[in-house]
């Protein structure tokens, strides 16, 4: 049976609209209570930017044969065991007859490059390495590996898409590192994740403010591409189905 990839882009295009949305009117919101946040809290605080995403991944799981599954997006019920820390919040979990099927982190960045590079990618490896590693220790019982995916959203803006350069006055960067924007640094993150056996995919989508109208997005590569994600998730998602029928 051919997997199904539930006009992905449709609504793709539909969840990055949202996030714009929700950005603004939280954004809005607080400006007119007088309590508004700092720099670009004002749009983060909001807390569901990227609900459309997990609508996106949920239609995926139930068009490829896990129908019944449990499907968790609720907070208390996000939780898993960790190896090195006691329990891990993820942003959604799916789960049918007693097997983790699939953990999945959303995360976006607006503006602040910088720090919030390094601090994304410090979370996102120590996560998966948790995860793994807890994994092995049977965390989660005797079971196949599951789905671990990562998918972030990043402003394309000026200052995400120009050269950044780097200090280290002791030993040389490595080489695609040099100049490498933040956007081309997500990307090179996310590639580096997948080769690294940290997550099953990691895709990286780049979209404007402007988009707000339209949803429009992009994408750095065709291993980080949103196709790539959601077609690795639908043929997990199909082979759990058969196996566990």
């Amino acid at each position: 049976m051919a997997l199904d990839l539930v006009d992905y882009e449709k609504k793709a295009r539909k969840a990055v609209k949202a996030f714009w949305e929700n950005r603004l009117a939280a954004k809005q919101k607080q400006l007119q209570s007088g309590k508004a946040d700092q720099g670009e809290r004002a749009g983060v605080t909001a807390g569901k930017n990227m609900d459309g995403f997990l609508a996106l991944i949920l239609d995926i799981v139930r068009a490829n044969g896990l129908t019944h599954a449990e499907i968790h997006q609720n907070r208390a019920m996000l939780t898993l065991p960790g190896y090195f820390r006691p329990t891990k919040l993820w942003d959604l979990l799916v789960i049918y007859k007693g097997e983790l099927i699939a953990a999945i982190e959303l995360k976006s960045q607006v503006g602040s490059f910088g720090n919030n590079f390094n601090n994304r990618t410090e979370e996102a490896i120590g996560t998966a390495h948790d995860l793994w590693t807890a994994y092995r220790e049977e965390a989660f019982g005797k079971q196949p590996r599951p789905f671990v995916g990562w998918l972030m959203m990043v402003e394309d803006a000026p200052k995400s898409r120009c050269s950044v350069r780097d200090a280290s006055p002791h030993f040389p960067v490595f080489t695609e590192f040099k100049g490498a924007s933040y956007l081309m640094r997500y990307d090179l993150l996310c590639q580096k994740l997948i080769k690294e056996q940290l997550y099953t995919t990691a895709a990286l989508i780049t979209s404007s403010r402007s988009a707000v109208k339209t949803g429009a997005f992009s994408e750095m590569s065709a291993m980080t591409g949103l196709r790539t994600f959601v077609t690795a998730l639908a043929g997990h998602v199909a082979a759990e189905a058969a196996r566990l029928r």
